[in-house]
């Protein structure tokens, strides 16, 4: 009791000397004890070291709404592999889809279609009742798309890229390219599109200059993904490296001038096939290569630091980070997810989706508690939050 009779500033400080075991014993001992250990100011030291939490490097809360002695726990089960597997949805023709995680709402495409699904909504429901908005307009499969605030911006084998309100109301049309569009980015309002076309092209969302193409960089190799900078000032493409050039280009947005490529030892074919930046000097990239690198964009430093290699020597369709600690990565064969954590370089987990298929795994993206990955005929997902689940 005399401890709880500290000033809350003393308090605090204590605690922050306390390892997590230590913590959920001391909250057991009243209910006095437990209601103050609960709040998220006791665990935010701790759950910087845990994979996962939400809490970004930088110190930025990614879901406020879980509580973070909650998300310490559930961590442990990422750690440890403890999950439920479910399947969300199954189609009968194999597809090539995509996936993003906006809040409770999940996109994935499908075909020609892009789908929106509210995870939180009628839990119980079958899932694919939960669709709330379809996304239409491509004559071909969407290759790529991405969400933002207030748009879906899809890109597609028909060679257009489509801006669509979120409402599902109203969509605008952009032409440029001459073959499919294999990628795209949105920031702020910025566009970013990469096709076989070996061209990479820049679009605005601003409504003077809507549908015109801003500037057309000649790559000289297909490009397979794009990544726009945090801070708008930098965009970077990923080719399919099968020419004798870099297949990582940084590009200045006001201009579209080159401001360096990245890395000199890629070997032939060895094409980037995901981009993800932690921030505006941090970049994860993955490929046919079989590594994810970890890239410092520092102006003394532009090189690899880092870099984890696929076990099994398959291709890296996607990664996802956790801005911390943790980069999630979908292989090539049976879908096989692996979780990594950067401060060791062999796997830290390994979830087999599919033993039946052979299919990769397309596409990615998770939240505190959950993994969803798209195959080529089935969307799954892994459940965190139970300790009681089985692998």
């Amino acid at each position: 009791m005399f401890l709880l009779q500290l000033p809350e500033d003393v308090l605090y400080l204590i605690l922050s000397n306390l390892d997590c075991k230590s913590l959920c014993r001391l909250s057991q001992v009243c209910r006095r004890s437990y209601q103050f250990i609960y709040r998220d100011t006791v665990w935010r030291k701790i759950a910087k070291d845990f994979i996962n939490t939400g809490i970004t490097r930088e110190g930025a809360d990614l879901y406020p709404a879980i509580p973070l002695k909650d998300r310490v726990k559930i961590s442990q089960n990422w750690r440890h592999g403890v999950s439920r597997k479910d399947v969300l949805l199954k189609w009968k023709v194999n597809l090539l889809p995509w996936l993003q995680l906006d809040g409770d709402v999940l996109y994935l495409s499908q075909a020609s279609d892009i789908g929106a699904y509210h995870l939180r909504r009628a839990e119980g429901r079958k899932f694919q009742h939960n669709r709330v908005a379809v996304f239409s307009g491509h004559q071909e499969d969407v290759c790529r798309f991405t969400v933002t605030d207030s748009y879906v911006v899809s890109a597609g084998g028909d060679g257009k890229i489509i801006i669509y309100d979120k409402t599902g109301d109203c969509s605008v049309e952009y032409y440029g390219h001459n073959q499919e569009v294999n990628c795209i980015d949105s920031k702020g309002d910025l566009i970013i599109s990469g096709s076989r076309d070996k061209t990479a092209k820049m679009w605005t969302l601003s409504l003077d200059k809507i549908g015109k193409c801003l500037h057309t960089i000649a790559t000289c190799d297909r490009v397979w993904s794009v990544a726009i900078s945090p801070s708008l000032g930098t965009f970077v493409t990923g080719t399919a490296c099968c020419e004798k050039y870099s297949p990582l280009w940084i590009w200045d947005t006001e201009r579209c001038h080159l401001v360096s490529c990245l890395g000199t030892d890629f070997r032939r074919g060895a094409g980037v096939l995901d981009i993800v930046y932690e921030s505006p000097f941090q970049l994860l990239t993955c490929g046919y290569d079989t590594f994810i690198r970890y890239w410092d964009l520092r102006v003394c430093l532009r090189k690899c630091v880092m870099e984890w290699e696929e076990p099994h020597d398959s291709a890296l369709y996607c990664i996802q980070s956790d801005k911390n600690h943790m980069i999630a990565s979908g292989s090539s064969y049976y879908g096989v997810v692996r979780l990594w954590d950067k401060r060791q370089t062999r796997c830290l987990q390994m979830f087999q989706l599919s033993s039946i298929t052979s299919s990769p795994v397309y596409s990615l993206c998770f939240n505190s508690t959950h993994l969803y990955t798209a195959l080529d005929s089935a969307l799954y997902s892994l459940d965190f939050r139970s300790s009681a689940s089985r692998r």
